[in-house]
């Protein structure tokens, strides 16, 4: 390769240039002389110069050739780093995530030889048959901050849950006040209390009764004490534990919560509240009068009802007899002092009814409804006009299904002399003694009275943890439908009934209010609670959590996240340190919609109770029933959403199998079915649907009664209750009767559904399809009560109802489990 020889540098002298470019030769000789001239001091400027453009030349071609390899190298090693800087930079802004779990990330400090040391101690200490198993010992020993516990119908949760508490309080020296066990019941936790006591025992434990209450609580019992500790409700009383006792300072600290029927002294409250805001209040005035003419006005039936179809036949018969019926009926009104009324004209109309001429009695300006009297139960019933074939009773009774047939009109019938004196109340504008008259909300199965009706929806608004005003104001109605109306009064009282208990002495305030005010909308309220008042919450087991309300789960959480923001400070010198939670449930069990609960938030644990680190458990074992039983009713419930992989299989002591027996409805069967199993010796449970089905069952059973009700409590083996109040009872033959059906469409219900976020996104009737899906759990809760023998008695149906479908439906033939002897329904 030649030589590469740079170019001059431009910035060499001008007086260089030419001694720079002489010939080699002579340039060697100037430099030769130049340098004797040097040693002698002389100065030949020629050769300085030609010695300058020489130096500039070499030095020029060193430089560059040293410049070019250094710049070279330094110039790759500066890319390199600039390439690499832009490599690892990000151009997007980011800050910093939100830590949002409820719990530190920490783990029970449970080691290999104290698992060791504790299944022994089992082992040695409980009998064969209360040995956990695997899955069991999954539950007690789960070392996570947070567990959810699926656990079928007669999985032995209760014992799991007693070893839970034993691990934790004698193993790891947890203190029992950092701790509480919720359930939903008295009746659940008086059971509880007692294992507890029980087990402990057996470990050489002393549990007081004291101590295990205070450990074994309802949501309702930690609630209070943390209301009374703010200034000034230091003798705060629930309006859910009024009574007469309470009233008198002698307080039911252990009342049933879930009781939903109204007390005197709740009505007491309950009627001053509603006088004064009626005296006061125009407004409220004025919604009160379209609602009782709704209230009052005569409920229509249906023109294919058997009643109407039976007694259209007569109507041109007894539209001829009508006046003088009006005249008899009138007569026994006059003499009883109960007619005239005031405020009601008694000026007769005629109605066209079916094409024939009716009467009324009177009629109520300020309502614009038209009156008819009707016949007092008290009044003799065989009485009868002269030469009538009918008694009164008979002929006023075919009267009226004609009216709520086909009277359109606003007609309001008096059944009854009381009756008349609340609608003269209601008239007079005379509140001290509430509103008077009885009102149905759309999707309710009865009427009830108005302020019960008032309790009712605002304590399902509340339980969705929504404000009841707030909910209102986001509420649509026709502009003629009635609700409308109701939904503005409930408004507007359930603001001043709150203020009205508060200005109690002591104050008063519904549970709901207390939840809510150390809820995740007022989590600042937390911050004035004491380490004393929070720490029984920092280590927290559930029992029944399917149940749980968006009130108690948005209150469990605030309370959760205020302890963890706490620190290690709140623990100071104690054996429990941070929190947990611990939720035992079974989404195929949850039947409380109807008051506001919710399964999705155990179905949906992990997101709505987000933590660093969860334990799933199931408990498939079912150590009740025996496969069959467990068949049938797992073949009801899964039509309904359900957490996956769920199947529970009979486990301990082999039981021979019976199919669950589906009859037609046959009460006298039934009864003699029923004495059968109690003459054998066994345990027996009665459910039904509605009152009324137990009534109609009485006089099939009243032997078996009269024998079980002379026994001792503990000896009696006959319990008639209904579908909802058996949760968590068995017995070894188990009759249900009716069927498990959603009857109704409730449109406020629909509404507040949508404003909690409860349902699929975009569903127009969430609530209803709720219940549809839990009616299937209701039949499962019943049949999974049987022991060994279940036998399910259901009307007959003409045909299937598409909106409205009942449970028995998902009957099936031909399976093992089921034995259905209904007679075949024949098509065409």
């Amino acid at each position: 390769m030649a030589q590469h020889t740079p170019e001059l540098p431009p910035e060499l002298p001008p007086e260089l240039r030419p001694l720079a470019e002489m010939p080699w030769f002579k340039r060697l000789a100037a430099r030769f002389f130049g340098h004797g001239l040097t040693r002698l001091r002389a100065q030949h400027r020629a050769s300085w110069l030609h010695g300058q453009a020489d130096g500039f030349r070499s030095g020029h071609t060193a430089g560059v050739e040293y410049g070019f390899k250094e710049g070279k190298l330094e110039g790759l090693e500066e890319g390199r780093q600039v390439l690499l800087i832009r490599d690892s930079r990000s151009t997007e802004h980011r800050p910093p995530s939100v830590d949002n779990h409820l719990f530190d990330d920490w783990r029970l400090p449970l080691t290999a030889e104290l698992k060791k040391r504790m299944k022994a101690d089992v082992g040695r200490l409980l009998p064969g048959h209360a040995q956990p198993s695997a899955a069991q010992w999954k539950m007690i020993f789960s070392d996570t901050p947070s567990t959810s516990v699926v656990a079928g119908a007669g999985a032995g949760k209760s014992t799991t849950l007693v070893l839970r508490i034993l691990l934790l309080s004698h193993y790891l020296g947890f203190e029992l006040d950092s701790m509480t066990v919720v359930t939903f019941t008295r009746e659940s936790r008086k059971d509880f209390i007692d294992k507890l006591i029980e087990v402990f025992a057996l470990w050489g434990l002393t549990l007081s009764l004291r101590q295990a209450r205070e450990l074994v609580r309802t949501f309702h019992s930690r609630i209070l004490p943390m209301v009374r500790s703010l200034p000034g409700f230091e003798r705060l009383q629930a309006f859910e534990n009024l009574s007469q006792r309470s009233l008198a300072g002698e307080e039911e600290a252990d009342s049933n919560p879930f009781d939903l029927r109204i007390n005197d002294a709740q009505r007491q409250q309950l009627n001053a509240c509603y006088h004064r805001l009626f005296t006061e209040d125009e407004r409220f005035r004025q919604l009160i009068q379209p609602l009782s003419r709704a209230g009052l006005q005569l409920k229509e039936l249906e023109r294919d009802h058997p009643d109407v179809q039976k007694r259209m036949a007569v109507t041109e018969l007894a539209s001829r007899r009508d006046e003088e019926l009006c005249d008899a009926i009138e007569d026994l009104w006059f003499r009883a002092g109960a007619w005239p009324i005031k405020g009601i004209e008694p000026n007769r109309q005629t109605f066209d009814i079916n094409g024939s001429t009716f009467h009324c009695h009177g009629y109520i300006p300020s309502l614009d409804a038209w009156v008819v009297l009707g016949f007092d139960p008290r009044e003799n019933p065989q009485v009868c006009r002269p030469n009538a074939k009918l008694s009164l009773r008979a002929e006023w009774a075919v009267k009226r299904t004609l009216f709520q047939a086909f009277c359109r009109k606003p007609l309001i019938w008096l059944d009854s002399y009381e009756s008349s004196r609340r609608v003269l109340a209601t008239l007079a504008g005379d509140a001290s003694a509430g509103p008077g008259f009885d009102y149905k909300v759309k999707g309710e199965l009865a009427s009830a009275p108005l302020l019960d009706c008032f309790v009712a929806a605002a304590g399902f608004i509340e339980n969705l943890g929504l404000d009841v005003p707030d909910a209102v104001g986001r509420m649509s109605f026709a502009k003629d439908d009635p609700d409308r109306f109701f939904f503005e009064a409930l408004s507007l009282f359930w603001r001043a009934f709150e203020d009205h208990l508060l200005d109690q002495k002591p104050p008063v305030m519904t549970y709901n209010r207390m939840f809510a005010l150390f809820s995740e909308h007022s989590s600042e309220n937390l911050k004035l609670l004491s380490d004393e008042l929070l720490r029984p919450l920092s280590h927290l087991m559930i029992d029944e959590f399917q149940d749980v309300s968006p009130q108690i789960v948005s209150w469990i959480r605030a309370s959760l996240s205020e302890i963890r923001s706490r620190g290690p400070a709140m623990h100071v010198g104690r054996g429990a340190q941070r929190s947990s939670l611990l939720c035992v449930g079974d989404d195929w069990q949850s039947i409380y919609g109807w008051r506001g609960s919710s399964p999705s938030y155990f179905m949906e644990f992990n997101k709505e109770f987000p933590s660093p680190s969860t334990t799933r458990v199931m408990l498939s074992d079912n150590y009740r029933s025996h496969q069959y039983i467990i068949d049938a009713a797992e073949h009801i419930v899964r039509a309904a959403p359900a957490i996956a992989g769920k199947k529970a299989k009979a486990s301990g002591e082999p039981k021979t199998p019976h199919p669950v027996n589906v009859l037609e409805r046959d009460d006298q069967a039934m009864g003699q079915r029923l004495a059968e199993h109690y003459r054998q010796g066994h345990s027996i449970l009665m459910l039904y649907r509605k009152s009324s089905d137990k009534l109609l069952i009485q006089e099939h059973i009243q032997p078996v009664i009269n024998v079980d009700s002379s026994l001792p409590y503990e000896a009696r083996r006959l319990k008639q209750l209904t579908y909802h109040s058996a949760k968590g009872l068995q017995a070894d033959a188990v009759f249900l009767l009716g069927d498990c059906q959603h009857l109704t469409s409730s449109p406020y219900k629909n509404q507040v559904y949508r404003m909690a976020g409860l349902g699929k996104n975009g569903e127009s009737e969430p609530y209803d399809s709720a219940q549809k899906d839990e009616i299937l759990r209701l039949a499962y809760v019943g049949i999974t009560r049987a022991v060994s023998h279940c036998y399910w008695y259901v009307d007959p149906q003409e045909a299937p109802a598409a909106n409205m479908p009942r449970a028995s439906d998902r009957v099936a033939r031909g399976k093992p489990f089921f034995a259905d002897q209904r007679p075949e329904k024949k098509i065409g």
